[in-house]
């Protein structure tokens, strides 16, 4: 396998990394700003990935956002 393949396949992950890297910290810092503690005991950055990982799975299992 070359690194071409392996580009490859982080690109197929494209949605969950995004939903990772991006929508969780997005989410916790959002909840942060309006000084809104997350549900369920849980810290916001927890509660950010427990939104985003879902979002992107999906996203990548249907090959769209929306």
């Amino acid at each position: 396998m070359n690194s071409l393949d392996l580009i490859r396949k982080g690109f197929e992950w494209g949605p969950l990394l995004f939903g990772i890297g991006f929508l969780a910290p997005l989410i916790a810092q959002s909840l942060d700003a309006a000084s809104i503690s997350a549900p369920l005991g849980l810290s916001n950055v927890q509660f950010g990935l427990l939104i985003a990982i879902p979002m992107g799975t999906i996203a990548k299992l249907r090959g769209r956002w929306v």
